[in-house]
């Protein structure tokens, strides 16, 4: 039978980084003390320092881009609207 997955809440995987991350301890000992897996912790730990070093800029960079893809794909897809519109339309009428 199939272990039930555990669920931990945002400020408990905060604090678990934050106890790593400020005392310096190594992650085993951390996710030892806490009864939690080691490779959980590391990942908890790692997003947290890439999220740290994610910049204002890169976060602007990325809503720009995102946001251009989304008017063209907005736009392509109007696009082949039309297009079976006047296609249904062919069908129709002949």
């Amino acid at each position: 039978m199939a272990e039930k997955r555990r669920k931990f809440t945002a400020e408990f995987r905060e604090g678990a980084v934050r106890i790593v991350t400020e005392t310096g301890k190594p992650v085993p000992e951390v996710a030892e003390d806490l009864g939690i897996n080691e490779t959980t912790l590391a990942s908890w730990v790692s997003r947290a320092k890439r999220a740290e070093k994610s910049t204002p800029e890169d976060q602007d960079a990325l809503i720009a881009r995102l946001t251009a893809e989304n008017a063209a794909l907005k736009k392509e897809n109007k696009e082949l609207g039309m297009g079976a519109m006047f296609s249904n339309a062919a069908w129709s009428c002949g």
